[in-house]
């Protein structure tokens, strides 16, 4: 005994497809904050650089 509502792409498919948009927010939202914290990373590291050419010895 089946439901006929989920078999048409009822209220079951609905929510799994409100579920993998929801996911794949999550994935880009962490990629963003992996992406920019990588180019944080990378000017402080410049910087260090800039800082270490330029220092009096």
């Amino acid at each position: 005994m089946t439901d006929e509502g989920q078999e048409r792409g009822g209220p079951g498919k609905r929510a799994a497809a409100e579920q993998e948009k929801w996911k794949a927010k999550g994935v880009a939202l962490r990629a963003f904050f992996y992406i920019a914290g990588t180019h944080v990373f990378a000017a402080f590291v410049m910087l260090l650089f800039y800082l270490g050419q330029h220092a009096q010895k």
